[in-house]
């Protein structure tokens, strides 16, 4: 059985706002491969049930450039809690046994501003999204994604320097 870790700091501000993360054993000839979880598209009506107000702070760091869309985009791509529950279910059920652990927690609130929402992130060579949407068993009621580096993981077949072997 796989540890799901769910942290619960008290209440958020808004329905929306749990942060979702998994470990995959293996994945792409990498070792414990770290995804973060993420809805990329939502309604109209998710983005006017929330009330804005107060729910960004200061820039994440000295160079950051608030955006308010963008830093809209950050929260709209987090969970509610029900989702959150339907993301682990749903893990749980086709994934567990590909799975080191799945990782849950609020946001922080106020969220900094100037972050990059994940959605945004442009793939590369090393970094990736999984498009779940697209797996056949998929059966959640909205589109969901996991973005990656692979570059921050190590090798599964380690290599040592200077083996001529």
């Amino acid at each position: 059985m796989i540890p799901i870790i769910q942290i619960e700091n008290g209440e958020i501000p808004i329905h929306r706002g749990y942060a979702l993360s998994m470990i995959i054993k293996s994945f792409k000839g990498r070792r414990d491969v770290e995804v973060h979880l993420f809805r990329p598209e939502w309604d109209d009506a998710d983005e006017s049930q929330i009330k804005w107000d107060n729910l960004f702070g200061g820039p994440a760091t000295l160079d950051a450039i608030p955006n308010e869309e963008k830093d809209r985009k950050i929260i709209l791509e987090s969970f509610t809690r029900e989702e959150r529950d339907q993301v682990v279910d749903y893990l749980k059920d086709h994934y567990s046994s590909r799975l080191e652990s799945i990782f849950s927690a609020p946001m922080g609130f106020p969220v900094p501003t100037g972050l990059p929402p994940l959605s945004t992130i442009t793939e590369g060579k090393d970094i990736g999204l999984i498009k779940f949407e697209k797996v056949p068993h998929f059966n959640l009621p909205f589109a969901l994604r996991g973005l990656y580096n692979l570059g921050a993981h190590r090798p599964l077949v380690e290599t040592r320097e200077g083996d001529d072997n």
